[in-house]
């Protein structure tokens, strides 16, 4: 929707985001990070403590799709299990306050979060030795339920990037929730200073997903993000007999959207009883099934990441 005035005011089309308009014009009405956007211009104390904490970590990535149901935590922990076989240091810090399953996945779902004199101490998988921070590592029982609005949310995220004693990394992932809400808003205002590498947009194979997608394409270039590129999830099935992959379902995938959206396609993920199995249970693929299929499709996509460069 155009408002007048708006788009002359602000560097994106229709939101005024960057703007002296930012949180104040008619169309920032309802908009869940008005409150965000008013803040623009003052001085934010957490931000130098967040730079500092960012600073001492090489590569900061963001993995995002704008539906849910379409494996997006599954790639984030798998991905950063393959990126520390290849000598990496590797944390992940799981944003989706609602949904947590990144403590699952990386088998630390019973630990808990200890503040020290340095900061909170991240949970340490035993997978390779992968650094966790997630809000269900925060709570009393696993059960309970997030039911917090937009400003608590924001906060939260906050701490955890300047309270969190990440050390030294070479990549921190961060796991977002779906859609372009609050807390994508949140990391990317914070981390603006340290400048994240960019995102990984995790989409499936069939067209009702890629509609959606195509929003999150959008979202990421208005707001300045560097798109990585694309991770077809859930591209074919693997026979758990043969490892034959069979396609699952028609048309061209992720291709056609590639082609139309000019971005490149960086992995292409099948669906796997193994991997589901050892998800379920917070097992490392790579030890488990160290030849499967799965496990080569997320070594490669690991070597793409490896081969951006830091912006």
């Amino acid at each position: 929707m155009q408002h007048q005035g708006v788009e002359e005011e602000g560097s994106l089309e229709g939101c005024p985001s960057e703007s002296a308009m930012a949180g104040r014009a008619s169309v920032c009405e309802g908009c869940p990070g008005q409150a965000l956007c008013q803040q623009q211009g003052a001085v934010d104390p957490d931000q130098e403590s967040i730079d500092v904490r960012m600073g001492a970590i090489r590569h900061k990535l963001l993995v995002v799709s704008g539906k849910g149901g379409v494996g997006k935590s599954t790639v984030t922990a798998t991905l950063a299990m393959a990126l520390a076989r290849q000598d990496k240091k590797v944390g992940v810090l799981d944003v989706d306050i609602c949904g947590p399953s990144i403590p699952q996945l990386l088998a630390v779902q019973d630990g808990k979060v200890i503040s020290t004199q340095w900061g909170w101490k991240p949970l340490q998988s035993s997978h390779r030795g992968i650094k966790v921070m997630s809000v269900a590592s925060l709570l009393d029982q696993a059960d309970s339920a997030v039911v917090w609005r937009g400003p608590r949310k924001t906060q939260l995220i906050k701490q955890f990037l300047k309270n969190t004693f990440w050390g030294k990394l070479d990549y921190l992932i961060i796991d977002t929730p779906p859609g372009t809400s609050d807390e994508h808003l949140t990391v990317l205002k914070v981390l603006k200073n340290a400048k994240p590498d960019g995102a990984l947009i995790v989409t499936t194979p069939q067209q009702v997903a890629m509609d959606t997608i195509r929003k999150e394409v959008s979202f990421c270039r208005k707001m300045g993000l560097p798109i990585l590129g694309l991770v077809e999830n859930m591209s074919g099935f693997v026979c758990p007999c043969c490892q034959e992959v069979t396609d699952l379902f028609p048309g061209e995938g992720a291709e056609k959207m590639a082609e139309d959206c000019s971005l490149q396609i960086v992995g292409k993920l099948p669906i796997d009883q193994a991997l589901t199995l050892c998800c379920e249970e917070g097992e490392d693929i790579f030890a488990r099934l160290p030849e499967s299929k799965t496990v080569e499709s997320f070594t490669n996509l690991a070597l793409e990441i490896l081969k951006l460069p830091r912006r």
